[in-house]
């Protein structure tokens, strides 16, 4: 009988997503017990924005999930906007689902390659980084940058968008089932592949909702339940498109979640630029909330989320009537999915602690606010 023996697996940000300590209790390569420490990145944003203007905050969501910084931006403007009881035009709320979106398959194709190396395969991540590189050009396009944009303002956004943007988005997404199909070639029928992650890290249904996990993960255990169709937000309402969902709430199901995913993504973007109206697309008021005049916000409070790659965003926001928020609390899907890390890998050997986390897909950035 193996000895039982305490190991720290991090915080290096290899295999673990950032600096997450699992502190993993062992009888030889079997985890008998584990736990979590999130507290080594704080960065304090929630009590930072609390001495920001409104749209001076804007920068610290980009910082939260930085591969997800456009969803962050539009979840955080939308909680205010709904404060403030202001409504953009349609074409905002098409640009926004679209870009959204646009973010989603960037999210997604990040995961899959990183994903696959931190299994041991190298050529995915050298194919999803080409292909999300030509997003990043295209988000370049609009903001000037390339990683966290800023881009949306609390009233529509920093700046109306160029025709050469949606042309070129538009090549992009008539060659993105094509992209899907080379890693699934690589990926979803190999053998080893299959072998490190079928029935490994498995999340039942009642698990993943006692535990409130929310997104790819969830949808893999077989709950679909997506905020698009469940509370539908901007354009979502018209878009045709359905929800993905597993079977057996493991590794593997997790990965074909997002796989189809990003085919899901391929659909909406296509029906957004195609029924894009022409029009203004911040409100008319927009000159009100441009940076860098500070505005107020009635007294009051709200919560809103939106789907955004890695499960629900959430924003409560607490006005006292001035320039600042008086509270920002924000529900992050990587903490409520890494909360529940422990029970997922129990019974397991040390090599699928890596499988197990990598296939949550965290982001310690907004672990730890």
């Amino acid at each position: 009988m193996p000895r039982k023996m305490t190991i720290n697996m991090g915080p290096q940000h290899p295999s673990t997503h950032g600096v997450l300590r699992v502190i993993l209790e062992l009888e030889g390569e079997n985890v008998v017990g584990s736990d979590m420490e999130v507290g080594l990145l704080h960065r304090g944003i929630e009590k930072l924005a609390e001495s920001m203007t409104y749209q001076q905050i804007v920068t610290l969501t980009d910082r939260l999930d930085y591969v997800t910084s456009m969803t962050n931006n539009i979840t955080y403007v939308m909680a205010v906007e709904k404060l403030l009881g202001i409504e953009i035009p349609p074409r905002g709320e098409y640009i926004r689902t679209l870009i959204a979106e646009m973010q989603r398959v960037v999210n997604h194709m990040m995961f899959v390659g990183i994903y696959a190396m931190d299994l041991g395969a190298i050529t995915p991540v050298f194919q999803t980084f080409r292909d999300r590189e030509i997003i990043l050009d295209l988000f370049e396009m609009i903001s000037g940058a390339r990683l966290t944009y800023s881009f949306f303002r609390v009233g529509g956004m920093r700046e109306e968008i160029p025709q050469e943007f949606f042309d070129k988005t538009k090549d992009f997404n008539d060659k993105l089932l094509g992209m899907i199909a080379e890693y699934e070639t690589l990926l979803t029928r190999n053998r080893i592949f299959r072998a490190r992650n079928i029935g490994v890290g498995v999340v039942s249904k009642e698990y993943a909702i006692n535990c409130g996990l929310t997104g790819p993960v969830l949808r893999a255990s077989g709950v679909p339940y997506d905020l698009r169709k469940a509370k539908p937000y901007l354009m979502y309402d018209k878009m045709d498109f359905e929800i993905a969902v597993g079977d057996n709430g493991d590794c593997y199901d997790r990965y074909l979640v997002r796989i189809k995913e990003l085919k899901e993504s391929q659909k909406i973007i296509a029906q957004c630029l195609e029924q894009m109206p022409s029009g203004a697309s911040n409100c008319e008021d927009y000159k009100k909330y441009k940076i860098p005049k500070p505005f107020k916000v009635p007294a009051g409070e709200v919560y809103f989320s939106t789907e955004c790659p890695k499960g629900e965003l959430g924003f409560y926001i607490i006005s006292d009537g001035t320039k600042s928020p008086y509270r920002i609390k924000i529900n992050s899907p990587s903490y409520i999915n890494t909360a529940a890390l422990s029970g997922m890998i129990e019974g397991a050997l040390i090599a699928d602690v890596v499988a197990t986390i990598a296939s949550l897909d965290i982001v310690l950035g907004e672990l730890d606010k």
